[in-house]
């Protein structure tokens, strides 16, 4: 084993069956009934049996449509997690990368697994991007690339687009924004791709579009870095059933967008209901979860709120102390989450009373 892959610890995610299951930024809502019988209604006898369409060409035109470019910007993989690898395999492997944190785990984790070494450099205030941070840093260590998150996983934020063009301008690299969440925020950089071939945008079903299932990502960028990464690029990556259901949705974009608009509006109401439980800090969020702290340790009010069925996400580490992260689910599912919340916190104590800062 290559020695800095002995660090790594499996993914391996525990099953808690008949939970409210708050803890990975999915749409909450069923698959629509109407979509899901027309992706089975388009499946024929040749889906099973032959390879699907390797460049996913109708899906990659209609991912062109959606971001307003071409379809040589596009390029499509089983989940943005494949693309991540991917890019870091191109661009990355034997050389720098530098990562804005805290954020999503693996693009550090796949920087290893790729054989780059991962720089991380601290966000400043209320978790914002400091270019000039990055960008020193990256001139330092000789980075490939810069990688950060719009809105920012877990906490929430998203970046100035002056930001991202600031990088663009004085860094030499790949900047890689992951917009996993744009749909939430209503911002996004698709517009800088077709002036700045050396942006890379990041996009997913999994979230905003109800496929995190089905493992459908893409990615947004000049054509010459699409024909890069794509000689890493596994054949056949993405399975006809996914394509078919990807274009689907798209095609029903204004379904979804109600959905996104709901989640939206129940984002802000959850967060009021975190903001009035006493002692408890919420971090303002342009995506479909929030970042919280309490008074007691993140630990206890995980288990906590898992003995009550509700399921969320410990984020507590040396950039994020006590912070806990709980993904926006249905307005029933929201106040079930806060009664148990409460719950926690009046038992966070051994006589059962309120903690002293709660």
């Amino acid at each position: 084993m290559r020695p800095p892959l002995r660090e790594l610890v499996p993914y391996q995610v525990a099953v808690y069956p008949g939970v409210i299951k708050l803890d990975a930024n999915e749409n909450p809502y069923p698959f629509p009934a109407a979509i899901r019988d027309a992706i089975c209604a388009a499946l024929d006898g040749e889906a099973f049996t032959r390879y699907p369409d390797g460049a996913a060409q109708a899906l990659r035109e209609a991912l062109a449509r959606y971001a307003g470019l071409a379809p040589g910007n596009v390029l499509v993989g089983n989940g943005s997690d494949e693309i991540i690898l991917n890019i870091l395999l191109t661009f990355g492997t034997g050389r720098r990368v530098v990562i804005a944190a805290p954020t999503f785990g693996m693009y550090r984790l796949h920087s290893l697994v790729a054989g780059a070494e991962p720089v991380e450099v601290p966000r400043g205030t209320d978790f914002a991007v400091e270019p000039s941070a990055l960008l020193a840093a990256a001139r330092a260590r000789g980075a490939a690339m810069i990688i950060l998150c719009s809105p920012n996983n877990p906490t929430g934020n998203v970046t100035p687009l002056a930001d991202i063009e600031r990088l663009l301008q004085e860094f030499a690299g790949l900047v890689v924004v992951d917009e996993a969440y744009a749909e939430f925020s209503g911002t996004s950089a698709a517009g800088l791709v077709s002036r700045c071939p050396r942006l890379v945008l990041l996009r997913t079903f999994s979230k905003a579009f109800g496929l995190a299932g089905l493992r459908v990502g893409y990615m947004l960028a000049g054509e010459d870095v699409v024909q890069a990464v794509w000689r890493v690029k596994q054949p056949f990556n993405v399975n006809t059933f996914s394509q078919l259901a990807a274009l689907a949705v798209l095609n029903a974009r204004d379904v979804f967008q109600e959905r996104i608009e709901a989640i939206c509006r129940a984002r802000d109401e959850l967060y009021k209901g975190l903001e009035e439980l006493p002692g408890v800090t919420a971090f303002p969020s342009r995506a479909n979860f929030i970042l919280f702290r309490t008074p007691l340790p993140a630990a206890e009010v995980y288990h906590g709120l898992l003995r009550r069925g509700i399921l969320i996400r410990n984020v507590d580490g040396p950039l994020l102390p006590g912070c806990l992260r709980v993904t926006v689910g249905r307005p029933e599912e929201n106040a079930r989450f806060l009664e148990a919340l409460a719950d926690v916190l009046r038992a966070g104590s051994p006589t059962g009373t309120p903690h002293p800062n709660v």
